[in-house]
């Protein structure tokens, strides 16, 4: 069995290879070659930490296993991130481990491939201008992942501690052709962009659908429980709406959810998964000016490609370390 710390899944996957690791896995997901179990939660007595536990099975490549997840509030500058855990593969013929693998970075470029590749489908050809709302672990791993499928030319960072978003922009090394800046309110950096990924801890909307231009892709990547919305009904209303997991998304998405029960839609408003998308059995983008917005829970079958993904590299490239089990 293999053994892939942080530095190995880095160095073993890419943003750009696992988006296209996920396009074959969200068409299983969308056509049921896989078992996905709602995640579980158990809340940590006397503390405001959460272990989540997302078993599964994907048939392509087939493998099953499970992501184990231990999520404490920190510091914004803890060694540790939000989420500290591991990612187990086993081969699905024989029942055997094949590698373990740091869960926290394989998470954090699986979620912004996830996005990337809803991105690739339904934001504009043209679009150039992407607006980050958070600027934290997640918002850098999808920078990478929206520069690697649309040719941006400037990008607006907005966060709710400017100094943040400002330390932000200042540790990256973008070519001269890409403008990077800090914008200090949510609502001009929204209402500039082409593409909008929310990246945030927030548990209520700092999206506004009313913010929205015509013609723009937004992300909807922080919010994973019910109880939590990053925006708000209006962007729904708004939008072509897609989702990852249907399942899942009537569970879990707030913002759907809020929606629904406010009345503003009903569930036929969901366009499809974005992996009916991949297989042309539900439609993109209708028009330039249509708003589409992708709803990101994560799914197992994601930490099960993206793992099978980086073990195959990390073998090519002599990676992690072997043990015997």
């Amino acid at each position: 069995m293999l053994l892939l710390n942080k530095t190995a899944v880095m160095e073993s996957l890419s943003h750009a290879q696992c988006i296209d690791a996920l396009s074959d896995t969200m068409q299983s997901v969308s056509c049921g070659d896989v078992i996905m179990p709602l995640r579980q939660f158990i809340q940590i007595p006397n503390t405001a930490g959460k272990f989540t536990l997302m078993p599964g099975y994907v048939g392509k490549p087939a493998s099953f296993g499970v992501k184990i997840v231990s999520r404490f509030p920190r510091e914004a500058n803890s060694p540790y991130g939000t989420h500290v855990g591991a990612v187990m593969i086993f081969d699905a013929e024989h029942g055997i481990p094949l590698a373990m693998l740091h869960g926290g970075e394989l998470t954090a470029i699986r979620t912004a491939a996830a996005s990337g590749l809803a991105t690739r489908q339904l934001a504009r050809e043209n679009a150039e201008t992407l607006t980050l709302l958070g600027c934290g672990e997640e918002a850098q791993h999808h920078l990478k992942a929206m520069l690697a499928v649309r040719p941006l030319k400037k990008i607006i960072v907005w966060g709710r501690s400017v100094e943040r978003a400002q330390a932000f922009v200042d540790a990256q090394n973008l070519p001269d052709s890409i403008q990077i800046q800090v914008a200090e309110d949510a609502e001009t950096a929204v209402t500039a962009a082409d593409i909008v990924c929310t990246v945030t801890s927030a548990t209520s909307p700092i999206l506004k659908g009313e913010w929205l231009t015509p013609g723009t892709h937004v992300n909807l990547v922080g919010a994973a429980l019910r109880t939590s919305a990053e925006a708000d009904t209006e962007v729904v209303k708004r939008s072509r709406f897609y989702i990852d997991y249907r399942i899942s998304a009537m569970a879990q998405a707030g913002e759907l959810l809020n929606a629904i029960e406010q009345g503003a839609i009903t569930q036929e408003h969901i366009i499809g998964e974005i992996g009916e998308v991949l297989a042309g059995q539900k439609p993109g983008r209708q028009s330039a000016t249509d708003i589409t917005v992708y709803k990101s829970l994560g799914v197992a079958a994601q930490d099960l490609a993206a793992a099978s993904c980086a073990l195959n590299n990390a073998l090519q490239l002599n990676k992690g370390v072997s043990i015997d089990w």
